[in-house]
């Protein structure tokens, strides 16, 4: 986070993206504008998300947040791009490693992606 607030502090347009918390009518179409240049968005959920066996509303927001994610990085919107809770996504089954490595490979070159969460795959090990 402090690379996060350092960043966005020197007028770098910054998202933080969490996979697994929900907020009452904040999705992607509604950000949390945290500062000038920093911005987050969850899934369009009431609650958070903690297991693998979603409600169709719950993966359905989840999927138009996986989707809203890699549509705005390669648009080159922001500069940094944080996927928080990732891994877990990844290890529940929720959004598919294979689609999560393939979309590593293509974003613009000025766009930095931070990954976290516990347990990330070793797949995304070298790349990180």
């Amino acid at each position: 986070m402090s690379q996060v607030l350092r960043i966005a502090g020197q007028g770098t347009p910054v998202l933080i993206v969490q996979f697994l918390k929900g907020r009452i009518r904040q999705g992607q179409d509604k950000p949390i504008q945290v500062g000038q240049d920093l911005d987050c968005i969850h899934c369009d959920l009431i609650g958070c998300i903690h297991r693998a066996h979603l409600e169709e509303i719950q993966d359905q927001a989840l999927q138009e947040l996986w989707q809203y994610t890699q549509t705005v990085v390669s648009e080159g919107k922001y500069s940094l791009v944080v996927l928080d809770e990732l891994s877990l996504a990844i290890n529940f089954g929720l959004i598919p490693e294979s689609e999560v490595l393939a979309f590593l490979t293509k974003p613009p070159p000025y766009v930095d992606i931070i990954l976290s969460g516990p347990e990330m795959p070793k797949s995304l090990h070298s790349w990180m």
